[in-house]
Formats: C-alpha cells, structure tokens, sequence
C-alpha cells in the first residue's frame, strides 16, 4: 500500500476522531442501553407492563377509555395498544386539557390506571431523544449524523491502518497481548477488538444513517423497488366531519373487525390521526413470524368506523419490506437475545473507541515532545 496514502489516511483517521470522539462515546453508550430498552424498563417499571391477576374476560376498550377520559381530562386518543399476552397492560397515549402527552398503563381486566406517564418523560424517551439528537432537536440530529457518517469512515479506515504491510504478521494483529506495556495493549484493544468488531459496527452505523438522513432511505428504496419514492402508508379519510352518530363500542369494534382480517397471533395497535384528512390505520404485528417487525395494516373511517381497505405484508414493496427491518437489524433484535448481546458489547466497545484512539495519540504526543 502506498506509505503517503496510508499516511493521509492516518492523520484523516486521528482529527475526524478526535472532532467526533464526544459524539461517538454519547450515542454509542446510549445505543447500548437502548439493547435492552423494555427489559430494564420492565424490571424497574412492572406495573407498566404486567397485570396483578390475569381474568376471564377483559372489558371493552371504550369503557376504558371513557373512564380515562373523564378522571384524566383527556381530550384526544392517539394510540391504543392491545397485547396478545394476558398479562400485559393495555398502553394509551393521549392529550390532556393542559396539552400533555400521557402515556397510561392500564389492567384491562379491571379498568385501573396502573400509571400515568409523561411521554416525553420516560426515562428511555430522554435516553433515544440523547441518541438520535443530544436532547438538541434538529440540530443535534445534524450533528449525530455527520459523526454517523465519520464514524463509518473511521471503520473503514481502521482497517487500511489496522492491515499489516506483510501477511505474516496477520497472526500478531489477530491477537492481543495482555502482558505487554499499558501502551501496547491499548493499542492492541482498539485496533484488534476493532478488527473483530468491525462488520457488526458498519451494519450499526449504516443502518442508523436512516434516522438521520432522507436521501440514505431514499436510496433503500431506489436499490430494492427502482424508484426513490417511499410508498404512503396513509389513505384517505372519506368522511371529513364528525355526523356524531352513536359510537359504542368503537375501537372495539376495529379490534374485533381487524382480528377477523388477520387470523394470526398478534399484538394490535390503532394510531388516530389528529387531523381530518387520514383516515385510522390499524397495525397487527405477527408474533407468529421468527422475525420481528413483520405487521400488517387495516383502515378504518376515523368517524365512522367504517372499513376501507387492507394492506397485507405481503403487499408491502420490497422497499418497505427492508425498511422493516432496518430497526431490527439496528437494535440487535433480529434474531433474539443472540444479537441483542452481540450488540449490546459492541456499542459497549464503540464507546471505549473514542477513549483509547485519544490515549494512543496523547501518547505520542509525549514520546514527540520527548525527543
């Protein structure tokens, strides 16, 4: 390899880490807490997520929600998400008269408010919004994605630095040597665990390139249906003023209508649109599947109840197809708690990344300034 090349690649490799050292240690430690997101929110948070005693029947999603409506002054429903575990709460998120966005957890056996939360209070929604945007907003979204982008140019270029000049010392590269000076194994943990981490890292950091930039899910879409264009998942609502006919039973009704759709074990989700263009869109999430994320999508009339249309997963383009499967893929989740771990350790190593490439250069420094 070129001596000069490898060399520019080096002081490349040293500033955009240094500049982007901060950011990458933030996200990646945050990313590996967000592994395990509802199996450390389970065992702090049970009331969130289990029931005290599982019943016979459950009682209607609406007197639920009316009764939450009136002791809470709930003024909009947004979300109502049923579980196909008896154990499991029922999770309503919805608009308060002061405007606050509250998630309740609910025993659908009885009716009782288990807890109430500030949406954006949760502990794990403060922990994404540090991952995806520092607690910055648009701005901090700006700047997780560029280091993203930096990051993956690090890997790449760890490698060029990390490949020997000569095949037989691949073996010495390949191995870490514990006795040796602090400086040595060092260098060794971040160059080597690099090596070994590398592939599961670039997966990572390509895959979290969607949050942040349009044109890199524009892409997803061009490669897999041949045109850039993200296909809507919203449709129409025919109806577009409330005729405030008798509702009972409402959103039980779109549960009852939707599982006669979709035959399959599943976990439901109805999302209502605030406004009076789209119409209300149920998403039935297939547990039956070995792979996660695989849902399927009915439409009702926001007002009316009336049903509209179905979208099947397998109707989904392939686009949307791989698009599913970025968050997965993303969090480690694919496969289990296999690559939950694989992922977990490697954001773990990530975020030592920063501080053993900033050692490895403070030491050079010295040994410079030695001479």
């Amino acid at each position: 390899m070129n001596k000069t090349f490898k060399k520019n690649i080096g002081l490349l490799h040293l500033w955009l880490g240094l500049a982007s050292g901060l950011i990458v240690f933030i996200v990646a430690l945050t990313g590996s807490i967000l592994v395990f997101e509802e199996e450390l929110d389970e065992f702090f948070n049970p009331e969130f997520y289990k029931v005290a005693t599982v019943k016979n029947e459950k009682l209607p999603v609406d007197v639920i929600l009316a009764k939450i409506e009136k002791e809470y002054h709930i003024t909009e429903i947004e979300r109502i998400h049923t579980f196909h575990d008896p154990e499991r709460t029922l999770i309503v998120t919805g608009t308060d008269s002061n405007k606050k966005d509250l998630i309740f957890a609910i025993d659908p056996y009885t009716g009782k408010v288990q807890t109430s939360i500030p949406e954006k209070g949760r502990f794990f929604s403060v922990v994404l919004d540090l991952h995806r945007h520092l607690i910055l907003g648009e701005f901090g979204k700006a700047v997780t994605g560029i280091s993203c982008l930096i990051f993956v140019f690090m890997l790449l270029s760890g490698m060029v630095l990390w490949w020997p000049k000569k095949l037989k010392n691949l073996k010495q590269r390949l191995t870490l040597k514990w006795s040796a000076s602090f400086k040595r194994v060092n260098w060794d943990f971040h160059s080597t665990f690099g090596f070994y981490t590398f592939l599961v890292l670039l997966i990572i950091s390509l895959t979290g390139l969607t949050w942040s930039y349009k044109w890199f899910e524009s892409g997803i879409y061009l490669l897999a249906d041949g045109t850039a264009k993200k296909p809507s998942a919203k449709v129409e609502n025919p109806t577009k003023i409330d005729p405030k006919n008798d509702k009972a039973f409402f959103y039980q009704k779109i549960f009852s209508k939707t599982d006669s759709i979709y035959k399959f074990t599943g976990d439901t989700q109805i999302r209502i649109p605030s406004d009076t263009i789209n119409s209300l869109m149920v998403i039935k999430l297939n547990t039956e599947k070995s792979i996660p994320n695989i849902s399927s999508m009915v439409y009702f009339d926001k007002y009316t109840g009336e049903f509209l249309k179905t979208k099947p997963y397998e109707s989904f383009s392939n686009g949307d197809k791989i698009r599913r499967l970025i968050y997965p893929i993303h969090t480690g989740s694919i496969y289990g708690y296999p690559t939950k771990i694989l992922a977990f350790l490697v954001c773990l190593f990530a975020a030592t990344l920063p501080i053993t490439g900033l050692l490895i250069w403070t030491g050079r420094k010295k040994k410079k300034a030695q001479k």
